[in-house]
């Protein structure tokens, strides 16, 4: 009489090949048969990507992902509360063994702040210390590696970070190989910030870059005629204070880099930039600009404000000026809905998103429905959804309005 089979004896080999005709979730149900079943799970063709989520109740997990995933994955994310310390300690752990990983070709570092917090003060001799020890030096090792070379780093808009980004590009073994480079930021003082400059020389390596995010403060004409060179598809700008000696950006070096870049998409993003909204349409965009996103992150302030300042409202001029134009998003300022419409109209069908989060109603209440089907004309669809407005006089009104 034969014996049931033992289906814990199989072959490593046979049991890789049955994982490969399942989907994930049933291969990660097959593998819990046995031990044996489970141990051949682990192998860089059915695992490609982690993310650790850096947190005191998340330390069994984590220390799994660790012991068994983190030698065999090709993309890696790690968030973290960066005003944490413990945490802090916990992804500098992590950073540490994913730097000593033959694999790894992308990495995302995301803290959940601006603020990177350390034992000594900010910006102080022992904080840098710490952040050069802790941070960077695990970083330049996966950057100087040959074989395999990294591909991707993201450094989660930290603005300690970011200030050693030439030390991690003239560190790169392979430039040639990088195809995602974020080093854009969020400045904890967007009025008061140390400038970390990249020379041209380091980008012009980066044969295969196609996504790049950089602060304003970063780019010149310089940079700009050495990124046309590149293969870009993205670029991310970000807009803080402005600083009194920084140049600008020429609108011939705009319009040499569209020219030699015609796909490329620009992202402005304004954070915090109180000047910046100031002289946008005066100083930063132009027309060759191709601009295509257009976002600002603020706290709640009337824009209205700044038109007292300028006498074109600054965003319906850089509605005129980027032809380009497809997605702006508003939040944290009370806009005057005349400004909208006549934002819908420059750009017409080619906006594929304007959203905005604060309306100054100056019309009458009942003058709401026809101001939103004079806009809906222009967009395909509209949506209008009440939102909890910010302490405001009793004459404002505040609605949300998302069109696409």
């Amino acid at each position: 009489m034969c014996s049931s089979p033992n289906w814990g004896q199989l072959p490593a080999l046979a049991i890789t090949n049955v994982f490969q005709h399942l989907d994930h979730p049933d291969r990660l149900n097959a593998s819990t048969v046995c031990w044996h079943w489970r141990s051949v799970i682990f192998q860089p063709r059915f695992f490609k990507r982690i993310q650790f989520d850096v947190a005191r109740e998340q330390n069994k997990k984590n220390s799994f992902f660790l012991q068994k995933l983190a030698h065999i994955v090709s993309e890696a994310k790690v968030t973290f509360d960066s005003c944490n310390l413990y945490d802090v300690e916990l992804t500098a752990e992590i950073l540490y063994k994913l730097s000593k990983s033959a694999r790894l070709l992308r990495l995302s570092i995301l803290p959940k702040y601006a603020t990177l917090v350390t034992p000594g003060r900010f910006y102080s001799e022992e904080e840098w210390n710490y952040i050069l020890k802790l941070f960077v030096q695990p970083l330049i090792a996966l950057l100087s590696r040959k074989n395999p070379p990294l591909r991707a780093l993201d450094l989660g808009c930290s603005e300690i970070l970011a200030l050693h980004a030439s030390d991690f590009l003239t560190l790169t073994a392979k430039p040639q190989h990088l195809e995602r480079l974020a080093f854009a930021t969020v400045k904890q003082d967007p009025g008061h910030y140390p400038l970390g400059l990249i020379e041209p020389p380091l980008l012009e390596k980066c044969t295969a870059l196609r996504v790049l995010s950089l602060d304003y403060d970063s780019l010149c004409d310089e940079v700009l005629q050495t990124l046309q060179l590149l293969p870009l598809r993205q670029l991310i700008v970000h807009v803080h204070g402005i600083d009194e000696d920084h140049f600008g950006l020429s609108e011939e070096a705009w319009a040499s880099f569209r020219n030699k870049n015609p796909e490329t998409e620009l992202h402005l993003t304004l954070v915090c930039a109180y000047e910046a909204v100031e002289i946008l349409h005066t100083h930063i965009l132009r027309p060759s600009m191709p601009l295509t996103h257009l976002k600002r992150i603020e706290e709640y302030r009337n824009i209205m404000e700044l038109v007292m300042h300028t006498e074109q409202d600054p965003l319906v001029m850089m509605a005129w000026r980027c032809k380009k134009l497809q997605e702006l998003i508003v939040h944290g300022y009370v806009l005057d809905p005349h400004n909208v419409v006549g934002v819908a109209r420059l750009r017409g069908r080619e906006l594929q998103v304007l959203e905005v989060s604060g309306i100054h109603l100056s019309i009458p209440s009942v003058m709401v429905s026809p101001f939103i089907e004079r806009i809906s004309k222009t967009f395909s669809s509209t949506i209008l959804n009440n939102v909890p407005p910010p302490e405001t006089k009793n004459e404002e009104e505040e609605y949300a309005l998302q069109f696409q």
